[in-house]
């Protein structure tokens, strides 16, 4: 097997709103242009020369190796992720390796755009955009600053309330946390005279680490707050069969989710204490920045009302209507009452990005099934942990999906690389409970984006701002990240058995 490690991390700057004061330049990659193309064509061919192992046909070894080629492609990023993706599912429809036939590889190749998934992540960032440019996020964590902002500890439950209200709604946390969360809690330290460097800890850096461990958190406590959990669901329909919704999801999770939440913003509190324990002038801050912004607009009543009722049909409407036709509908009505235009949506770069590389990375990983790997490599590594109790190599095996993300800085891409196996590893046990096991998998792919400054959307950002040292940023995401695959394994073991 191929050990897809990376050491790689962009610490990009970001200005959003005028808010972004103080976040230095962002870092140089530590690989050349040269290398980042070099490195996937050369573990793309060193794989290939390897003789198919026993058990496994030849065009399924060599499919594996193109994949690993566009995994690690994914994580240099030589090419935008979209474009890696569309050239390695042209090559394996070109080449014949997952379909003989020219005709039925292109219909493979093109599959994913037909996938009802890939098109709900696409209309949940419409969504997102529609938070955004009616002004409804930014209003919501506005109030919630208002409400509870009176003390540090106060303020930082507000914070991470905030982030669980967009959640739902907002499947990606970069933009959730980064474009909506960090614009109003990037002006709340200077009150304090708190600015990155010395005078960090005294509230800045405790508010910072609280917005984006809170939307880790988040980003697992429903399947619309994070892309990646989507397409985890679509890989455990294909392996398992099981068709887990939203409801359930939410359910399942909240044994875990709830008591994070409820305790996240003062264990940081004890374990990283801000100087600044009383925060008395924000909610005046809060109130002022409300009355700036004036009443609620038409165009955010409606963009409520419209994520009531789509949350209303994904909850209560599901004998009835499919999860992505709520979606189109509510999108439809966004650019009927005009809370969007056609325009906005067209120039909505990272949703048609996200459509792309969504479609393409479903059917590149549906070749590994096609071809007989992903089977094939489940009864190799079921055959090692033959002996062992099911639920001992369960929690083994989901320990050891988390801590892979060390390797990776993409969700999607461990998402697409590691969870097929693993779940086919698993399943593959005698005894094994396949529902529980698959759920503790996806569970896992939102909590595991606190452990590096670079395992998750919204990590860089909240590395670059400056309040959170390196030697902080890397031992909190070690503690925080051992904290929530501990209650993820200790609570869920027990509440989905």
């Amino acid at each position: 097997m191929i050990c897809f490690h990376s050491r790689i991390f962009a610490i990009f700057a970001v200005e959003l709103n005028g808010f972004g004061q103080g976040i230095p330049p962002p870092s140089n990659s530590p690989m050349t242009p040269l290398g980042r193309s070099a490195l996937p064509l050369i573990i793309g061919l060193l794989v290939a020369l390897i003789p198919a192992p026993a058990g496994l046909a030849a065009n399924a070894w060599l499919y594996f190796a193109l994949f690993a080629a566009v995994i690690i492609a994914l994580i240099t990023e030589p090419l935008p992720a979209a474009g890696v993706a569309v050239i390695g599912v042209t090559l394996a429809a070109v080449s014949g390796l997952v379909v003989k036939a020219p005709s039925e590889a292109i219909r493979w190749a093109l599959s994913g755009f037909a996938n009802s998934t890939v098109w709900l992540i696409f209309g949940a960032f419409v969504f997102a955009m529609g938070y955004e440019q009616t002004g409804l996020g930014r209003r919501i964590a506005l109030l919630l600053v208002r409400w509870l902002g009176g003390r540090t500890l106060g303020l930082g439950y507000a914070i991470a309330f905030a982030d669980l209200v967009l959640a739902p709604f907002t499947p990606s946390n970069t933009a959730r946390s980064a474009g909506t969360i960090y614009p109003v809690i990037r002006r709340i330290p200077e009150l304090y005279g708190s600015e990155p460097g010395p005078t960090a800890r005294r509230i800045g850096a405790y508010l910072m680490w609280v917005a984006f461990a809170s939307t880790c958190v988040t980003s697992s406590m429903f399947v619309t707050a994070l892309a990646p959990n989507l397409l985890g669901l679509e890989f455990i329909k294909k392996t398992t069969g099981l068709e887990i919704s939203w409801v359930q999801w939410c359910v399942a999770f909240l044994p875990v989710g709830v008591p994070l939440m409820l305790a996240l913003p003062w264990i940081i509190y004890r374990l990283y204490p801000p100087e600044v324990r009383a925060s008395a002038e924000v909610p005046a801050w809060a109130a002022a920045e409300l009355a700036r912004l004036g009443p609620v607009s038409r165009r955010e009543w409606t963009m409520a009302a419209l994520v009531v009722v789509a949350l209303a049909f994904w909850v209560f409407g599901g004998r009835f209507i499919d999860a992505t036709a709520v979606a189109l509908a509510a999108i439809s009505l966004m650019l009927v009452t005009r809370v969007v235009a056609w325009d906005d949506i067209l120039g909505n770069k990272p949703a048609w990005n996200v459509l792309t590389w969504f479609a393409t990375l479903v059917a590149l990983a549906d070749g590994l099934n096609r071809v007989g790997f992903v089977g094939w490599f489940g009864r190799q590594a079921a055959a090692r942990l033959d002996g062992y109790p099911p639920t001992v190599v369960m929690v083994l095996l989901v320990v050891l999906f988390f801590g892979i993300h060390y390797m990776f800085a993409s969700l999607t891409a461990r998402t697409t690389a590691v969870l097929p196996v693993i779940l086919a590893a698993g399943v593959a046990v005698p005894g094994m409970p396949v529902r529980t096991f698959a759920l503790l998998l996806v569970f896992s792919l939102g909590i595991s984006g606190v452990i590096t400054p670079y395992a998750t959307g919204p990590a860089p950002l909240y590395y670059a701002c400056g309040f959170i040292t390196r030697r902080d940023f890397w031992r909190l995401g070690f503690i925080f990240g051992a904290l929530f695959l501990a209650a993820l394994v200790g609570i869920g073991v027990l509440t989905l058995g």
